[in-house]
């Protein structure tokens, strides 16, 4: 047992972030980005560093001074990563990974706050908004299908934002800029030996680059732990608010993007997407023994979505209501018997109510439930100092029921029965430094909204089953120079993707067939000398239909690239330390052409890079000046979907070069 119960809070958060640069290099596989030096735990629950997959973090001290308006755009910064931006309104963009594109019609990253599931019904990452930079400790990215504690959602991995717990610290940070850009956040931290209190709150405004593009939003949050003296439990609390009010500019044709990037449609005017969103959570984290944890989490989410939107000349505006209510909770024990074996299983549910309306004529108005029960074992045996092995299986079961209240019409879910997803890893270090890993292992998708149910008459549909293998090698040859290189595949069979198309409007789905994704991922981060730091990744996808589905009008798409995966992807970065006082960062995203359409006949949107500056200045001991510019190369970037017909392709630009500078104060 703990002598020292004050001890477990920092303790549960180290478990939480993962390791970093732990003094323990062997069987180690993941990289870090930033300064963060967190050390390996005897305590707590199993980390990502045991999953031995491609697993990378991202430190606040590349965060808390980068100037984002949404907090998916920080995903740019970890390798291996898609961004798109859709520049409407609230719903602004997202990230994938592993050859998923970023459309939202399979959404394929399982979203954490702090260990708590946050994705919305359809998968989507709406819930990042709620968590500013201020407030966050580290991303946790985790890239492959070998992890067993998520089920739905994880098909091709998860990321996880952990946010700053304990501490004591009140900083405030106010920035400026292009656009009409105000960016307020404050947050505050107060610690003693028994209890944490943490705070934080953001407010954003901006006129946008483009016309119709005004938006603005708030996020609040809260958060008490309590570790009682002379005992061995941390619980504690943890709430979160949001609202945005975002106006629309809409899409523009191809030759008006070019000619006016800026421009939106007067048929736009008045376009909106408004959203509210809450979570609250309770954790509860217990030592049982020396060997034995425990830990516990329940929560209740909230997302509300009102968007209304016009999408072509003549066409009549178009109001989408979301209306959702999730709660669940996951559990999980951790019995280390012994220091070559480690066992960890672990429960969980998740409940969803939920309502979507499309409202022009009534073209939906939809009630559904969903409820996921999952379980999983895992083990760490490490018979060798050089020889470690991680096998463990998941089993998901669903149940749910849908209602069409325009036909009256009820459905039941499919007739999933229980998805069962074995898994293993194995990592090899011949050499002190060099660790040699491979995995395999299995995750599912399902249809969401009217896809997942099972209408009368048709067949009831399998779920769709993942199954991927990565072999790698992360290495760290001396302490100033690490890297990883690593070739996954990935295949999946019966792929179902929501529709957007005119024919989607009742949020059905399609399957497109059986899919085949494969990629190879160069990384690596290097300290020159004790001022500059450099990193750099690039990674190769590529993303096939190899058999398309029954539906005649696939036949087309066999072998053919799906639409929006680019072909390549590379962030890179350079940090340097000009004097004691001055530092500066240049970041570097680039993502290669891709299809917009699934038949690869409707050309291509080009590739593109993004450059960005910044300078820090270190004013005094508590005050810090920033000074950045984003795009500073005046670079065209554009997102592009395809509508079909005669109306062909329609195209957001993205922002054109931008200032912002930045005041940051603690007042400890």
């Amino acid at each position: 047992m703990l002598n020292q119960p004050k001890k477990l809070l920092p303790l549960l958060i180290i478990a939480a972030i993962g390791p970093a640069q732990a003094s323990d290099t062997s069987g180690n596989t993941v990289l870090t980005l930033g300064t963060m030096e967190v050390q390996a735990s005897e305590y707590g629950s199993l980390t990502s560093q045991q999953i031995l997959t491609s697993v990378d973090i991202l430190d606040r001290s590349l965060i808390e001074n980068k100037q984002v308006k949404t907090t998916w755009e920080l995903f740019s910064l970890l390798p291996g990563v898609t961004v798109t931006s859709y520049g409407q309104g609230s719903g602004t963009g997202e990230f994938a990974i592993r050859g998923f594109n970023t459309e939202g019609e399979i959404n394929a990253v399982k979203i954490l706050l702090d260990g708590v599931p946050s994705n919305v019904h359809s998968g989507n990452m709406d819930y990042l908004d709620m968590v500013p930079s201020l407030d966050i400790e580290s991303i946790e990215l985790v890239r492959g299908t070998n992890d067993p504690r998520y089920g739905l959602h994880n098909i091709a991995g998860n990321a996880n934002v952990t946010t700053r717990l304990g501490g004591n610290y009140k900083d405030a940070q106010v920035s400026m800029g292009s656009f009409d850009t105000y960016n307020l956040q404050a947050a505050a931290g107060f610690q003693d030996e028994q209890f944490s209190q943490n705070y934080s709150v953001a407010y954003v405004e901006s006129g946008g680059y483009r016309d119709r593009s005004e938006f603005d939003k708030v996020s609040l949050s809260g958060k008490w732990f309590v570790t009682p003296d002379n005992t061995n439990y941390s619980l504690g609390l943890i709430a979160r608010w949001h609202e945005s009010d975002a106006n629309s500019p809409g899409y523009l044709l191809k030759e008006d993007s070019r000619i006016s990037p800026s421009s939106s449609y007067d048929y736009n005017d008045g376009d909106y997407t408004d959203q509210e969103m809450g979570q609250l959570s309770a954790h509860l984290d217990v030592d049982l023994s020396d060997s034995l944890f425990w830990s516990f989490k329940t929560y209740i989410n909230s997302f509300d979505s009102a968007r209304l939107v016009q999408w072509r000349d003549g066409d009549p505006k178009q109001r989408s209501i979301y209306d959702e209510i999730h709660y669940g909770a996951l559990s999980s024990m951790t019995y280390r018997m012994s220091d070559v074996v480690t066992f960890e299983g672990g429960m969980d549910i998740h409940h969803e109510e939920n309502e979507s309306e499309r409202q022009i004529s009534s073209l939906r108005d939809q009630t559904f439930d969903l409820t996921t029960y999952g379980a999983y074992v895992q083990s760490v045996v490490r018979p060798t100092t050089w020889l470690k092995l991680v096998p463990g299986v998941r089993v998901d079961s669903i149940k749910g029921d849908f209602k069409d209240r325009l036909t009256n019409i009820r459905s039941s879910i499919n007739d999933y029965d229980a998805i069962w997803q074995p898994k293993f890893s194995a990592v090899i270090t011949p050499i002190e430094g060099y660790n040699l890993y491979a995995n395999w292992g299995r995750t599912f998708q399902i249809g969401v909204e009217q896809g997942a149910y099972h209408e009368s008459g048709a067949p009831s549909l399998e779920p769709s089953i993942n199954e991927g293998w990565e072999v790698g090698v992360k290495f760290k040859p001396v302490h100033n120079f690490e890297g990883r290189i690593a070739y996954w595949e990935q295949d999946a069979s019966d792929e179902i993707r929501r529709k957007f198309d005119g024919s989607g409007a009742t949020g059905d789905g399609e399957n497109i067939g059986e899919t085949e994704r494969r990629g190879i991922d160069v990384q690596a981060n290097w300290q020159i000398v004790e001022p500059l730091l450099v990193w750099a990744a690039y990674s190769w996808q590529e993303a096939i239909i190899k058999n398309p589905g029954s539906d005649p009008g696939l036949a087309a798409t066999k072998g053919q690239e799906i639409d929006h995966t680019p072909s390549y992807l590379i962030s890179a970065g350079v940090s340097y330390q000009i004097t004691p006082k001055l530092s500066s960062t240049v970041t570097a995203y680039a993502q290669g052409d891709y299809y917009i359409e699934k038949t690869n006949e409707d050309g291509q949107i080009d590739d593109y890079y993004l450059l960005d500056l910044a300078f820090d200045y270190q004013l005094n001991a508590k005050t810090n000046l920033n000074l950045q510019f984003k795009n500073l190369t005046n670079q065209y970037h554009e997102y592009a979907w395809y509508w079909g017909g005669t109306t062909g392709s329609f195209h957001t630009p993205g922002d054109k070069r931008a200032i912002y500078g930045t005041i940051s104060h603690s007042f400890d």
